[in-house]
């Protein structure tokens, strides 16, 4: 029986993996430094002192979290600078002539090592994947017995199908051939615990507005005694590795955000992969033909915030995500490749997707609900159903 689209809300909103909503506790953290303590962290008067020392509070937090030193710990405009930063300040500094990421990666990686090897810097190999996008770790460690000192970047879960990638068992692999090894964490900081100390990484990233933290700050940890030059040049900020006065109420709401989302991550997360199954189910029972791109519906393989949905070939696939937000849901979507002058996925091209097919991608939050979860699919599945070929 067909789901009854229950009373439109004012927005469904399932598009958490692109940014999540600021938690009211991160703003009132953030307030008196946008109201009150406005002095720059670089002065030697006591209202710089002031917010000089917040700063420092809010490395350390981040630092215990992570089981990291503070001074292991720097903070950025978000996870696209500070990805940037492990892959030039890497190759440059440490004079690495191979580099080894995935076709999969998020272009924060992808471009910076592209840009890398067409100046000729870098040889860039890519890592083998099957058509779920599991990595070949063992086509990785032939790429690693072939070079010289090299820089890897693997992320620890997709943005776009959610798979998960075993980063403790990369760290190893990496540490047998003396490589550098870089991880995007941007998609599970905040979701999932991280423990450097248990972990063989040099460096791993976030981005404090996808664990509902402000948008235009992030940080990364870079392992103690690696040293790299800097992305930014100009100052003495950030103890001489990133230069620009800092984002202070972003630093300090960042801090805020991570501590909650690390303080209420069991609740967190069996609330979102509650939301995750419910809307596997769902969908099943709804629409015919309903696929999962990647791992993406496996619980102990992918991002419990994420479900990357491929739907059958339909007259409205263009038009899908219009036709979802004129129904008050917000989510994102794509193809293996699109008509005219827009890209298609370079994930979902990888994966070797069905072109015809239209892929939706909800990702989850903390805020949202089971009545949510309904009311789009009951959305979708009415879009759908009437014009399906």
């Amino acid at each position: 029986m067909a789901l009854s689209t229950p009373s439109a809300p004012a927005y469904v909103y399932f598009d958490n993996a692109a940014t999540t909503p600021l938690d009211p506790e991160v703003l009132e953290a953030m307030l008196p430094f946008l109201q009150n303590h406005y002095g720059n962290p670089s002065s030697l008067h006591g209202p710089g002192r002031q917010v000089r020392a917040a700063i420092e509070n809010a490395r350390k937090t981040v630092a215990h979290l992570l089981n990291a030193a503070p001074a292991e710990i720097i903070f950025t405009s978000g996870g696209t600078e500070a990805d940037n930063y492990a892959a030039f300040g890497s190759v440059r500094t440490l004079g690495l002539k191979h580099a080894i990421t995935s076709k999969l990666e998020h272009h924060a990686v992808l471009h910076p090592l592209e840009a890398l090897a067409k100046r000729g810097e870098v040889e860039l190999h890519y890592v083998k994947h099957d058509e779920q996008g599991t990595l070949d770790l063992g086509h990785l460690e032939e790429l690693l017995a072939g070079q010289s000192r090299t820089f890897v970047s693997l992320m620890h879960a997709n943005n776009e199908i959610g798979n998960l990638n075993d980063i403790k068992a990369i760290g190893v692999i990496c540490a047998r051939y003396d490589a550098v090894f870089h991880t995007d964490t941007v998609q599970t900081m905040g979701h999932y615990r991280h423990d450097v100390q248990q972990l063989k990484n040099h460096f791993l990233v976030g981005s404090a507005h996808k664990f509902h933290g402000p948008k235009g700050v992030g940080f990364i940890y870079t392992r103690s005694g690696l040293q790299v030059s800097p992305l930014i040049h100009g100052g003495a900020q950030e103890r001489n590795v990133r230069s620009g006065t800092e984002n202070v109420y972003g630093i300090v709401g960042l801090a805020k955000a991570l501590e909650i989302a690390v303080r209420d991550l069991a609740a967190h997360q069996a609330h979102v992969q509650g939301l995750k199954t419910r809307f596997i189910e769902k969908l099943r029972a709804e629409i015919d033909d309903v696929q999962f791109n990647g791992l993406s519906e496996y619980a102990d393989k992918s991002l419990y915030t994420v479900l990357s949905v491929s739907l059958p070939p339909s007259a409205i696939s263009e038009m899908l995500l219009f036709n979802l937000d004129i129904s008050k849901v917000a989510a994102s979507g794509g193809s293996a490749c699109t008509s005219g002058a827009q890209a298609g996925s370079h994930v979902l091209e990888a994966l070797g997707c069905d072109p015809d097919r239209a892929t939706v991608r909800f990702s989850m939050s903390k805020m949202n609900t089971a009545a949510e979860v309904d009311y789009a699919v009951a959305a979708l599945a009415k879009l759908y159903r009437p014009v399906a070929v």
